[in-house]
């Protein structure tokens, strides 16, 4: 599986839109910030169709390890940055899962 960078977002964008990278640059760093600084406010941020970003917080725990050095140590609460799906990129990710296995199955019927 390949990652996509935010560069190469900015380069998907200028190749499809008439707009000069420092203005695409500083849109999508604008827009990161934006959802950053909602987050940090306790909001929820909702992109219909993609996906819902919020904060949960996460119990403390007294009794954690460090799994480096096994060493046992306490944890605080503290938020964590979730992100869900919408319904539109669940459906898009499902039907990619469906084809991958649909192609297995075909290449390991051929094998045996």
């Amino acid at each position: 599986m390949s990652k996509v960078t935010k560069a190469d977002i900015i380069d998907a964008i200028y190749n499809k839109a008439d707009i000069e990278r420092k203005e695409i640059r500083s849109v999508v760093d604008l827009f990161i910030e934006e959802i950053k600084g909602a987050l940090v406010s306790y909001k929820v941020v909702e992109l219909r169709g993609f996906g819902t970003f919020e904060i949960k917080i996460r119990k403390g725990r007294q009794k954690a390890r460090n799994p480096k050095t096994g060493e046992i140590v306490s944890v605080d609460s503290h938020g964590i940055a979730a992100f869900r799906a919408g319904r539109e990129l669940k459906q898009d990710v499902w039907a990619l899962k469906r084809e991958k296995n649909t192609n297995q199955s075909e290449n390991n019927e051929g094998m045996a």
